[in-house]
């Protein structure tokens, strides 16, 4: 069942395309790998999709809905960066989370954060970047919307810790759970993937089921990632 609709979606900076007619149909219960380098487009893409930046021009639908106010309360958006205050304690940025979020599971992130280790009483500024970065995709996670999109959640992070957030992000999708990974680390989570969109210079340069396209290339997601990107 589809989930998200775009349709000819623009996105100009002045003289600069950031997004160039990108056209997509995704469906509910899979996961999502918008793989590509580093500018080309992944991040505003998400951030248009959450209703962070607008468009320039195209066309975009959750559950049938065109993107607004209304929309941006179905999805959960973890960006790249850092958001959460260093002055927080982790229970705070829970406390946080259940505040702003009436769909936020606040009983099943205590529950997370205990089984992946992450101490509640710890200060952010405190955290090494791998417990960072298990806490916001923990977090992210622990809402109950339709569409959740984790923008380079691997980024910086040690590799104990990526195979802990890979396992947080399989074991939190369903059947109507849709998740977005934006990553430039293919080859540790290619396994996981179901359907990849690879993005250059803005544009959907390739996209497919992740097992047919293995079959019909011959080669890994990430073997087909060099290949695309080889000249980027």
């Amino acid at each position: 069942m589809e989930l998200l609709k775009l349709e000819h979606l623009n996105k100009k900076y002045y003289n600069k395309t950031a997004l160039d007619d990108v056209t997509l149909n995704l469906e509910k219960g899979k996961i999502y790998g918008l793989l590509g380098p580093n500018g080309s487009g992944k991040t505003t893409l998400m951030k248009i999709i959450a209703g962070l930046h607008k468009q320039t021009s195209g066309e975009a639908y959750l559950n049938n809905e065109p993107l607004s106010y209304k929309t941006k309360a179905n999805l959960s958006y973890m960006p790249t960066e850092n958001f959460l205050y260093d002055s927080f304690k982790v229970k705070d940025a829970v406390k946080f989370y259940a505040d702003m979020y009436d769909d936020f599971q606040e009983e099943n992130a205590y529950k997370v954060l205990k089984e992946i280790n992450v101490d509640t009483e710890f200060r952010i500024s405190k955290l090494s970047s791998g417990l960072v970065g298990k806490l916001k995709v923990a977090l992210a996670l622990s809402r109950n919307v339709d569409l959740y999109m984790l923008d380079e959640p691997l980024n910086g992070v040690d590799v104990l810790s990526r195979d802990v957030i890979m396992d947080l992000i399989t074991r939190s999708y369903g059947e109507n759970k849709t998740i977005v990974i934006s990553t430039h680390l293919v080859s540790e989570i290619e396994k996981i993937l179901d359907f990849v969109i690879f993005l250059k210079d803005g544009r959907v340069e390739l996209s497919g089921d992740t097992e047919e396209l293995r079959i019909s290339r011959e080669m890994s997601i990430e073997g087909i990632y060099k290949e695309v990107f080889k000249n980027a």
